[in-house]
Formats: structure tokens, sequence, C-alpha cells
């Protein structure tokens, strides 16, 4: 099956490259390709996510994908060949970071349905025009935590080698569940779970996502069901921790989470119905969060009116959202390691902004302060994917991911409404005002 899956994936990938003319607007290419070499930006304020403070009128020198230099004008000297962009006036922040994301999302109603005879091919290219929409809104660096048939891998290494646009990705595959749980690839018993974390990992996942209660978007079961025995749960964190992947869980369910945090889980995604109990022991282990807190918000109503999403389904949401809430709220109060994740598309427009802008703000309503929200959303997740060294933030030889705003986020979360620049690895990906 997986030989199938694989010639399909490597089908796709010349597709997307051949059809990369239409997927992603030349312009784009043309201004990234400009700025190759040492550019220099010029004029905005730089904030250190770290702590909040601030160097105004600041020069950052790049040099090809890293900050090579960065400080106030009066002291950073200017390279004689760097390329100039002046940023007057700009708040520059890291890229944003969205650690639950789906490029290939599919829900229950018509618009759903009607991808339910995608090819591998068609999945792999509407992915790309997915991840550029999400680079295009600021958004970096992705972990994708649930695609089929290898095309996470695909639309990766097409990224990577430079023939697609988006942002950097560290994937877990298809999503792992038993039989009619919540996910694509069922497997029961420890043995068909071990193969199936195994196989995932020789497909390049560094994480194992696994399904370990009901969601939203199954038309059975209880949300808060635990659906996996403690043996299989057991099998699937000891096999992946084995093999060097950290392991995160679908979970709105109190009791498999108390089972799953006493076998060493690393991160929770939604945790809809936990409590205190659970996000104190999170809190003492140092286990992740990534409340998708979007996806009961009602903003996201937009977005399920757009879909087409069935009358059972927007219950499940409604009847979820007052526990949603309240979890979040406790988690921010205990402390609880907080990375910034959606579970809708990184673009999606909800309540005026994007997504990740939005889960950003509902961080803030639950309790966090705008230096909090926007370290959840850039140094936060870089730390939890073991990047830090790289992204998450500002400094000499980190890459140059950057995005421009007009105020001050971590004084305002709202600011990040404003992106207009971003900068990835050094290209200029997007600049709302033509460069010179």
């Amino acid at each position: 099956m997986w030989r199938w899956c694989k010639r399909s994936i490597l089908l796709a990938a010349v597709m997307l490259k051949a059809s990369l003319a239409v997927a992603v607007p030349t312009a784009v290419f043309t201004q990234a390709a400009s700025q190759q070499g040492t550019v220099a930006i010029v004029g905005a304020s730089v904030i250190n996510v770290e702590d909040g403070s601030t160097i105004p009128n600041a020069v950052v020198v790049i040099e090809g994908d890293r900050i090579k230099a960065m400080g106030p004008a009066a002291t950073t000297s200017i390279p004689a060949d760097a390329h100039t962009i002046r940023m007057d006036g700009k708040w520059l922040a890291p890229g944003l970071l969205n650690m639950h994301t789906h490029f290939g999302l599919k829900l229950p109603g018509p618009a759903g349905a009607a991808l339910e005879n995608e090819t591998d091919m068609q999945l792999v290219l509407r992915m790309a025009e997915n991840a550029r929409k999400s680079l295009y809104a600021g958004v970096t660096t992705v972990r994708m935590v649930g695609e089929e048939h290898g095309s996470d891998f695909a639309l990766k290494a097409a990224i990577d080698g430079g023939t697609a646009l988006g942002p950097r990705i560290q994937s877990a595959g298809e999503i792992i569940a038993t039989t009619g749980g919540h996910g694509f690839l069922e497997a029961d018993g420890p043995a068909e779970l071990a193969k199936a974390v195994r196989q995932q990992i020789k497909n390049g996942a560094t994480w194992i996502k696994v399904a370990i209660s009901g969601g939203i978007s199954d038309s059975h079961g209880s949300i808060s069901a635990s659906t996996m025995t403690h043996d299989e749960m057991k099998t699937v964190i000891e096999v992946a921790h084995r093999n060097g992947a950290k392991v995160t869980a679908h979970n709105g369910s109190p009791i498999a989470a108390d089972e799953a945090l006493a076998l060493g889980i690393d991160c929770f995604e939604h945790a809809y119905h936990l409590t205190e109990k659970q996000l104190r022991t999170m809190k003492a282990q140092g286990a992740w969060l990534v409340p998708t807190a979007v996806v009961t918000d009602e903003g996201a109503l937009e977005f399920y009116r757009k879909i087409g999403s069935p009358p059972w389904y927007l219950e499940r949401v409604r009847s979820t959202r007052v526990d949603h809430h309240k979890m979040l709220q406790t988690a921010v109060k205990l402390g609880v390691n907080i990375a910034l994740g959606t579970d809708q598309f990184p673009f999606e427009p909800n309540a005026g902004t994007t997504a990740t802008v939005r889960e950003a703000e509902l961080y803030v309503a639950a309790g966090m302060t705008p230096l909090q929200a926007l370290q959840a959303a850039t140094l936060k997740p870089a730390t939890m994917l073991e990047m830090e060294k790289d992204v998450g933030s500002l400094k000499p030889g980190k890459y140059a991911d950057i995005i421009a705003v007009s105020a001050n986020p971590a004084q305002d979360i709202a600011a990040l409404r404003t992106i207009g620049f971003v900068m990835k690895g050094g290209q200029v990906v997007r600049h709302d005002q033509p460069l010179p």
C-alpha cells in the first residue's frame, strides 16, 4: 500500500513543480529572488519576544537566510553591498508558528464531500496552495498533525527544495487511532499500533499524533470518551520515544489524559474537557498544550457556515465551548506550557482577522498578557519543536523569519492584525508596499 502511495506522491510532487506558476503568483518569486545576498531592514523597531524589550530605529542585517547583525542604527553598520528595505514606523517580530495545522483539511459538510474523491496528486496541490496562503499570513513554521497518504512529506520536500512556497514544516504524518476512533490510520492492539508508529517515523514524522478520545468532527461517540486501552496507549508512547519522536494526543477526555500523563506523553491537542487536576499534572511534568481555542469560539461560525457544517457538527461545537474556554483559562492561570495552534487553516478568516491571530487574541481574553500571547505564537512553539536555535525570536544566527506590523503586539496583541510584510529565510514573500 505504501509503495502505491509513494509513487502517487512522487508524481504529485512533479505536478506541483510543473504547475507552480499557476499555484503561486510569479511576483512572489520575483520579490523573493531579488533578496538573495545581503539585505538590511532599517527604520523599524525590533521586538525581543523573550522579555518585551525593543530596539527603536533598528538595523537588521541579513546574509543569505539568517540574521547576521542587529542593533540600533547609531551603532550597527550597513554593508555597502546591502539591499536596503525601509520599514519606518513599523514593528518587527518573529514569523508566527502554528502548531496544529491540516493543509488538507476536510470536514463534514458539502465542502468536505466535494473532496471525497480527491486524488493524492490533487490533495498535494491543494495543500501547496494552503501552505502559500499560510506563509503570506505571517506563519513561517508549522507542525502538521494529520494528513493522508504521506502528502505532508511530499509538500515538505517541495518547500525545502524550493519548488513550493510555504512555512517550515514538522509533521506527525497520519493520525493513529483505534478502529472507529478519531483518525485516518486505524490500528488495534499493541502490535498493530507499534507498526503504525514505526511506519510514520520511517516516512519522516518527528511527532506521532494519536487519538485517545472522540472529537467534534466525529458523528458518533462522546468527545470525552477514552478510546484506547492502557497497553495500547503505553505502546504508542514507548515506541515513539524509543525512536526519537515526541507524542501528541488529540484529546478531550480527563480519564485518557490521566493515563497518558502517567505514561509520559509530551503534548495534548484541544484538551476540551480537561480539569484542573490534569492541567496541574501537565504543569508539573512540563507537558505541552495546543489549545486550538478558535475551533469552539463563535468567530469560527463564519468558517463553519462557509463549508456547510451540518447541524450535528454545530451542536458538538456549541456543547464543547464552555468547557474548552474554562480549560484554557485554568491552563493560563496555572502556567501550563502553551503553544499556539488553530486546527483551522492558519490564514482562515476568523472574527475579522486570521485564525492564527484570533487564537492569540483568545489567549489574552483567557488571562495571558499580550507578551505571553506573542510568546505562545513564537518562542514557546519553537521550544516545543526544539527549533529555538533557529526560529521563534529575532537574533543574529537565527533564520530571518520576520513579520512587520503597525504597532507593538507585545503591548496589544491585536497589532498582529496589521501584518503587511513577511520574510522567510531572508526572502521577502509579502510586502504590501512595493519594494524599491
